[in-house]
C-alpha cells in the first residue's frame, strides 16, 4: 500500500486512521532476520501455521495441567471459559469490567473516573474561555492542547503536584467546523491561521493540580508552573554529540545549538530526579516538499542532498500543510530541519524559565516512550521503541550517575551509550552499542562522527544487525531488571519473515515481550527474553493468541500500546487498536496484567474508552490512590464500523460528543483521573 492508496482509501475516514495506515509502510530495507524469523525458528513454523503455537507456548509457561483438553481449539475454548487447574490468587483486587463499545467511558465497579482537563480548557489566569467556533493560536497557547497522550506526575507535597501531558497530533476533521480530511484535498481548506492553531495545539502541557476541599483533583489555575510547550512557540537547547553539527544547522539557527518546538509527542517518561521526558515520534509526517513523484505524492527527488537518510525515516510524510506556510518545514528550503526532530526532550516542570533540552545522545528515531530506571551503581537507563513496522528497540545508559545534585542530574542524558536490541533464537538478547568507529559504524559506511551515528540511528541499527520488530511502542522497566515491551501489531509481516520474538504473520493484534537483564542490572549488555502474551481472540485458532486460561472473554485484548508498573510492581497495559477495533468488538481500554506465578499472562479489563478513542497514560501517584489516564481522538477511529453510526465522524456529525455531550461541542480529548470510591489504593 502506498501513501496515495492510504489517502484515497474510502475506508480510512480520519487522520488517526490514516496515521495508523502510514505506520504500516516499513522504511527498513534490511528484513533478512526479523523478530518474526526468530520466533519462527524458536517455536517452529508448522506449529504456528496449525494455530497451536499459542496453546503449546502457554502450556510451557503454565504447565500441562493448565488445560483440560489436548486440542488447541478446545483449549482456546477453555481459555475463554476461564478454566485453569491450580490457579493462584489474583493480585489485582477489582471486579472486571464488561468489554464493549459505546459513546462514553466506563470504569470498574467501586471506582470513580472524573474528567480533569479537556482540549481547550484554560490553564492560566489570563487565558480566554474556550470558544470552539472562534479558535485562535493566541488562545490555544494558554489552553490545554489537543490529543493528550503521555501523562506524568511529580509531587510537590501530599495532595499537590505537577501534571505533565503530551499532545501528539490534531484531527482537523473534528477540530474545526466545515473542514473535513485535509490531506485528501491537498489542504485546500487550510489557512495560515488554522495551521498556527494546529501548531499551538501540539507539544505539551505542565499544570499544577491539587486535591480540593471535597477530595477531588482540580487545576490550580493561578499557579506559576502552568504553561504550554508547543511546536512554534518554545525554543529548546540541543545538546549531546549532534549539537552544533553541520547537519543540525539551518538559516534560522546557523549555530545548530537551538531549535524551535516539539511535536508528535507520543509516550514519554518521568526521570528519577523529577523532570519530564517528551518523546518525539512521527516527526516525519510534518515535513513537506513542493516536488511530487509519478503517483502525485509529495516526495524528494533523488538528487536531494539528504535523500537516503530522509528515505530511511519516511521524510517527508506531508500529513500537514505546515511546510506550505512555514519554510522550516519545507525540505526544499531547509533540508536539515527534520534532523532537528525525532529526539527525546527533557523539561523541568518545576522551573518554567528553564529551556527544554533535546538530548541527541539518546538517538533520533520515532520514539515511543522514554521510561527510565537506575542501575544498582547509579547509572540511568532509558528504554524507547521505534514505532514503525520492522524497526528497533533501544536503550540509553548514562555515563554519569545519579546524585543529590539536581543540576548535575539534568545533564545525565547528555552523555552515554545508545544500544539497539538483537533478539536471538535461544531466548537471549544482546544490546549492541551505537558507537562511532566500532564495528561497521565507520567513515567508510557514511558515519564521520558520533553525530552521524545518532542522527541516523536507524541506519546504524541496520548495519549492526538489530532485530526488526512488530512496532515497538511503550517500554516499561521495573526496578529488578525486568522490562516489558509493547509490540502493537505488524500487518505487513509475511510468513517468511517470522522469528522467535515476532511470531505471527500479518499480526493485527500484537504481543508483549518480557526482558530479563543479566544479573538484574539494566546496564547489562545481554539477558534473556520471553513472550508474556500474544494478543487477540483466544477462541479463534488461526489468531494464535496466547493468554492465561483464566482470562475471560472481557480480559483479552489487541494492540498493546502504553503501559505502567505500579508501586506493587504490577503491570498495567493500555491499548490502541486504531480502526481495527471492529475486529475485536471492543473499545480501547486499560487492563491489569499478571506477570508472575500460575496466573502469569492473565488480564482483566479495568477501564474502557468511548467509541473511536485511544487509551493513553497510564500513570499512578506514589501512594497508589490516584491513576491518571488520557483519552485521545474520541469519536474518530473506526467509526464506520460502529453499529448505528457507520460513517466517518466530522465536527458537525461525530460518533460521540464525549465528554461534554453538548450538541454545540465536538468530542474533546481529555485527561481522566481515577480514584477509589471512598478512598484507598487502586486494585488492592
Amino acid at each position: 500500500m502506498t501513501r496515495k492508496d492510504i489517502i484515497n482509501d474510502p475506508t480510512i475516514g480520519n487522520k488517526a486512521e490514516a496515521y495508523e495506515a502510514f505506520d504500516d509502510i516499513p522504511t527498513n530495507p534490511h528484513l533478512e532476520n526479523t523478530i518474526g524469523d526468530i520466533i519462527h525458528r524458536r517455536f517452529g513454523r508448522r506449529e504456528f501455521l496449525k494455530g497451536s503455537l499459542g496453546v503449546s507456548a502457554a502450556a510451557a509457561l503454565f504447565g500441562p495441567a493448565a488445560f483440560t483438553t489436548s486440542s488447541p481449539v478446545a483449549a482456546a475454548t477453555d481459555i475463554a471459559a476461564g478454566k485453569l487447574a491450580g490457579s493462584t490468587a489474583d493480585r489485582y483486587k477489582f471486579t472486571e469490567l464488561a468489554s464493549g463499545n459505546d459513546q462514553t467511558h466506563h470504569i470498574a465497579e467501586g471506582y470513580d473516573a472524573n474528567i480533569l482537563l479537556r482540549w481547550g480548557d484554560p490553564i492560566t489566569e489570563d487565558a480566554p474561555d474556550f470558544d470552539v467556533y472562534n479558535q485562535s493560536a493566541a488562545a490555544q497557547l494558554k489552553q490545554f492542547g489537543y490529543n493528550n497522550d503521555y501523562v506524568g506526575y511529580t509531587e510537590l507535597e501530599p495532595g499537590r503536584g505537577l501534571l505533565c501531558v503530551n499532545h501528539e497530533y490534531t484531527n482537523e476533521e473534528v477540530m474545526f467546523p466545515k473542514l473535513g480530511r485535509q490531506d485528501r484535498m491537498e489542504f485546500a481548506g487550510m489557512t495560515p491561521e488554522l495551521v498556527d492553531i494546529e501548531m499551538a495545539a501540539h507539544g505539551g502541557t505542565v499544570v499544577e493540580i491539587a486535591l480540593d476541599a471535597n477530595g477531588k483533583w482540580a487545576l490550580v489555575k493561578d499557579s506559576a508552573y502552568n504553561r504550554r510547550i508547543t511546536a512554534d512557540d518554545t525554543t529548546m537547547m540541543i545538546d549531546g554529540p549532534a549539537a552544533g553539527h553541520a547537519r543540525m544547522k539551518t538559516s534560522e539557527h546557523p549555530d545548530g545549538m537551538t531549535v524551535v518546538g516539539t511535536f508528535n509527542n507520543c509516550a514519554g517518561g518521568m526521570t528519577p530526579w523529577g523532570t519530564y521526558l517528551m518523546a518525539e515520534e512521527n516527526f516525519h509526517g510534518y515535513f513537506w516538499t513542493d516536488n511530487k513523484d509519478a503517483e502525485g505524492n509529495r516526495a524528494l527527488s533523488e538528487d536531494h542532498p539528504a535523500f537516503d537518510s530522509h528515505k530511511r525515516y519516511g521524510v517527508p510524510g506531508a500529513w500537514y500543510a505546515w511546510g506550505k506556510y512555514h519554510d522550516r518545514f519545507n525540505l526544499d528550503k531547509e533540508p536539515n530541519e527534520s534532523n532537528r526532530h525525532g529526539w527525546i526532550v527533557e523539561v523541568d516542570p518545576r522551573d518554567p524559565d528553564a529551556m527544554p533540552v533535546k538530548h541527541t545522545a539518546m538517538g533520533r528515531f520515532r520514539h515511543e516512550g522514554a521510561e527510565s530506571t537506575v542501575s544498582p551503581d547509579g547509572h540511568v537507563v532509558v528504554y524507547s521503541g521505534d514505532d514503525n513496522r520492522f524497526d528497533y528497540l533501544y536503550k540509553f545508559v548514562s555515563a554519569g550517575q545519579v546524585s543529590e545534585d539536581l543540576e548535575a542530574n539534568k545533564k545525565l542524558l547528555s552523555e552515554g551509550i545508545l544500544y539497539v536490541a538483537k533478539f536471538n533464537d535461544d531466548s537471549t538478547i544482546e544490546w549492541l552499542p551505537l558507537v562511532h568507529g566500532e564495528g561497521p559504524l565507520t567513515t567508510e559506511n557514511g558515519f564521520d562522527t558520533q553525530a552521524d551515528v545518532v542522527i541516523d540511528a536507524r541506519i546504524a541499527g541496520d548495519l549492526l544487525g538489530a532485530t526488526p520488530m512488530d512496532r515497538p511502542e511503550d517500554v516499561q522497566p521495573r526496578d529488578d531488571g525486568t522490562t516489558y515491551v509493547m509490540l502493537t501489531n505488524n500487518s505487513r509481516r509475511g510468513a517468511d519473515q517470522l522469528n522467535a520474538a515476532n511470531p505471527r504473520p500479518e499480526s493485527s493484534f500484537g504481543h508483549i515481550i518480557e526482558i530479563k537483564e543479566a544479573g538484574g542490572d539494566p546496564i547489562a549488555t545481554n539477558g534473556t527474553w520471553d513472550i508474556l502474551v500474544k494478543c487477540g481472540d483466544p477462541t479463534v485458532a488461526d489468531v494464535g493468541a496466547q493468554w492465561n486460561p483464566e482470562t475471560s472473554e472481557h480480559g483479552w485484548f489487541g494492540s498493546p500500546d502504553n503501559c505502567a508498573v505500579d508501586a506493587e510492581g504490577r503491570l498495567w497495559v493500555s491499548t490502541d487498536q486504531g480502526s481495527n477495533w471492529p475486529k475485536t468488538g471492543k473499545s480501547d481500554g486499560l487492563y491489569s496484567m499478571e506477570t508472575e506465578g500460575d496466573l502469569r499472562g492473565h488480564a482483566k479489563l479495568f477501564f474502557r474508552c468511548p467509541v473511536g478513542g485511544e487509551m493513553c497514560g497510564p500513570y499512578f501517584t506514589e501512594d497508589s490512590e490516584t491513576l491518571f489516564l488520557a483519552v485521545q481522538h474520541p469519536g474518530t477511529d473506526g467509526t464506520s464500523g460502529y453499529a448505528g453510526f457507520e460513517r466517518d465522524s466530522t465536527f458537525e456529525d461525530p460518533a460521540t460528543r464525549w465528554p461534554d455531550f453538548d450538541e454545540k461541542m465536538p468530542p474533546r480529548p481529555s485527561v481522566v483521573v481515577v480514584t477509589r470510591t471512598g478512598g484507598g489504593k487502586i486494585a488492592t
